[in-house]
């Protein structure tokens, strides 16, 4: 038989926002966040729509294009907002102050998340995986001093991906 093995804080939030990301509701990247400071939980968020308007689980993607410096092109559901900004909003709007805290998510949060944590003065990112497209925020992050730190060296895959 062996021994038992207490997750460390990192892994225990880890498994909290695999836990979060369940409740998404657009498939092209399930995701969760959690923000902890001082070994605590202060809120979560999941992927999903803004309140009152429909879900992709519902009606369908909402599928837009970048089209890239370099030519490329990828395409983008903009249906639904994103894991670290609910995790944000949730802190605003029940008056949680995120200032110091670490947030855990998923992937490489996009450059609009980012710019948020950095401005809200989240300190730590520990992401799960790389996104695909992760450059500009970890110039970012770096620039303003805030630390990055992935769980495994992979760039995250997910269904749908376009």
């Amino acid at each position: 038989m062996s021994e038992y093995k207490r997750p460390s804080w990192d892994e225990y939030f880890m498994e909290v926002c695999d836990a979060i990301s369940k409740r998404a509701t657009c498939d092209r990247g399930r995701s969760g966040a959690v923000i902890a400071k001082d070994n605590n939980i202060l809120v979560t968020g999941y992927v999903g729509s803004p309140l009152g308007l429909p879900h992709c689980d519902e009606v369908g993607h909402r599928l837009k294009q970048m089209v890239h410096e370099d030519g490329s092109t990828t395409t983008h559901c903009v249906r639904t907002v994103h894991a670290e900004q609910n995790a944000i909003c949730q802190a605003a709007k029940r008056g949680i102050a995120i200032d110091g805290a670490t947030i855990y998510c998923r992937m490489t949060p996009c450059r609009t998340c980012a710019m948020l944590i950095i401005n809200c003065g989240i300190v730590r990112v520990v992401a799960q995986r790389r996104y695909h497209d992760a450059e500009d925020s970890e110039e970012m992050f770096a620039a303003a001093g805030v630390k990055l730190e992935y769980v495994l060296d992979e760039v995250q895959q997910y269904p749908n991906e376009r």
